[in-house]
This record gives structure tokens, sequence and C-alpha cells, in this order.
């Protein structure tokens, strides 16, 4: 075994509980989470449980990690009643407005600092679907990454895991240590016990922000982030009806007056007339519309 001890860190995320009730309230141009409930993101969960594991098998030394506010205390709280040894939680009002690319940044930095032989996180969260960031940030520290997997066997100096692959297939791949492990939701995490959670509650969780990883500022949040927050506009309840924009305005009137409300349909008519009578009334439609061009 890689040092006889393994130093692995387990990223934990919060997802939004899809169980009912739940209420989203919009403030001008942002979404407010206010009504939203917050769980621990469950393949997150069962990423913990396989470092757990090697904790129990092999003597690893288990460090969680979260970034977020101060709720996700109870999260890092759940892993130590279930047998983490150190929680850190990273949160800066510099994150606020950050992407994929800048919230990598905080990762990578974290793992320059704390060094861990292993990663481990979920391979996508349950609410938004696949995740960037521990990919990303394994690329910045040049940190190999395993996608998707389903099982692993750490080795003397590297790790041996299987992943999910296309189709439903099955693929063995290793990677050497240190190295960043993505997991598949496919094992089910401790229950602790109550002794464990009561116990919980005295172990200290140790909080970063930006001066502990020495960042700068425009690294990190909205300002070191590649994509900018757009605004956005919320559909009215009640669409105001208009009638069907006059085809001989210009195209820019037309579609303001198309987004000003909703679009009243034409009223259908039903002919039944001869040959000669449907393309005499066909004509006079098309003349009436303006679509026919006099010839001179």
């Amino acid at each position: 075994m890689h040092n006889n001890k393994l130093d692995i860190l387990v990223l934990l995320r919060e997802t939004s509980d899809p169980r009912p009730p739940a209420r989203v309230t919009t403030r001008g141009a942002a979404i407010s989470d206010r009504g939203l409930r917050r769980v621990p993101n469950p393949a997150d969960l069962a990423a913990l449980e396989e470092a757990l594991l090697l904790k129990d098998n092999l003597g690893a030394r288990v460090t969680v990690l979260a970034i977020g506010p101060e709720r996700l205390d109870d999260t890092i709280r759940l892993a130590f009643s279930m047998g983490a040894d150190r929680g850190i939680r990273f949160w800066d009002h510099g994150l606020e407005g950050s992407d994929a690319v800048a919230d990598a940044r905080v990762l990578a930095r974290i793992t320059k600092i704390l060094v861990p032989d292993l990663v481990c996180t979920g391979s996508r969260m349950a609410d938004r679907g696949d995740e960037p960031v521990p990919a990303l940030a394994a690329a910045a520290v040049g940190m190999p990454c395993i996608s998707a997997a389903v099982s692993f066997t750490p080795k003397n100096e590297w790790v041996e895991a299987e992943r999910k692959s296309d189709r439903g297939a099955r693929q063995t791949v290793s990677a050497p240590f240190p190295c960043t492990v993505l997991f598949e939701e496919v094992r089910d995490p401790r229950y602790p016990s109550i002794e464990a959670v009561t116990q919980s509650l005295n172990v200290p969780i140790e909080t970063w922000d930006l001066a502990q990883l020495g960042l700068p500022f425009w690294e990190i949040g909205a300002a070191g982030a590649y994509l900018a927050v757009a605004d956005y506009g919320v559909p009215r309840p009640d669409p105001v009806r208009v009638v069907t924009p006059d085809p001989k305005l210009p195209a820019f009137e037309r579609i303001l007056s198309l987004l000003s409300g909703g679009i009243k349909a034409r009223e259908g008519k039903l002919n039944t007339l001869s040959l000669d009578d449907t393309a005499a009334g066909i004509l006079r439609i098309f003349s009436e519309e303006g679509l026919l061009v006099e010839r001179a």
C-alpha cells in the first residue's frame, strides 16, 4: 500500500431536496432559494462510504471538505458521525457569482495545500447532473481523474477502478497516486449510531476563507468566471392577448408585438367551393394580405 496509510480527501456537496413541498421565488433578476430544502448529495455520500471502508480495512485517514455557507456544518458533522477524521469548510463571499472554472481554482488550491493521496467525490449531482468542478480541479493540479467509478481497489503505487462506460459496459482503468475518483451512487452509506451523532456535535470544524488559500480575489467568484451571469425574464402567469401582427410591418416590429404577450389565433374558415372559386378565393386572400406582387 502507498505509504501503508492513505490520506483521502472527500468533497461533500449539497443538493436540492426533490420532495415536496418546495417553493421557488424570484426577486428582481435573481432566484431565491428560500423554501428549498438542502440535503447531502447522495453520490458524495457513496464516495464517503468508499473512503470509510478504506479506513476500516487499511487505516486510511479521511478528511471531508465542504465549500459553502455555515449550513454545510451539518453535512460535515454527519461525516464525523459516520467516521471521518477531519472536517474543513471553506467559504468566502468572494465566491458569489462564480462558475465551474472559478470553483475549480478554489478546489485545486485546497488540494495543493492538503496534498491528499486520493480525492473522492460523486460523479454527478442529484439536482443538476454532471458536475465538472472536480475534474477541472484535478486537471489544474496535474492529477489523473477516473469518472463514473463503481468500484476501486488501491494497489501499491496506483489505484485500479471499474467504471461505467457507454451502453452499460464496464471498463477497468488504473491511475497512479495521487488521483481523483468520481463515484457513481452504487454503495449505500452507513447509518450512524445515536452515540456517534452525539459525539460529532463536539468535534471542531476547521473554517477556511480566502486568506488561508492565498488566491487573489480576481481569480475566484464573478471576477474569475469565464461565463458571465445573464439576466432572465419570468413568463407572465396570465399573458395579455394580442392580435396577430400585421405582415406589412418590419420584422423587428412584428417580433416586439409577439413578445408583448400571447398570440391570438386567426379565425379559421372552411370553404367548400369549386376549383375555380377556390383559386379565386386564395388569390383574394393573398391580395388582402399584401402577398401578391404586381408586375408592370
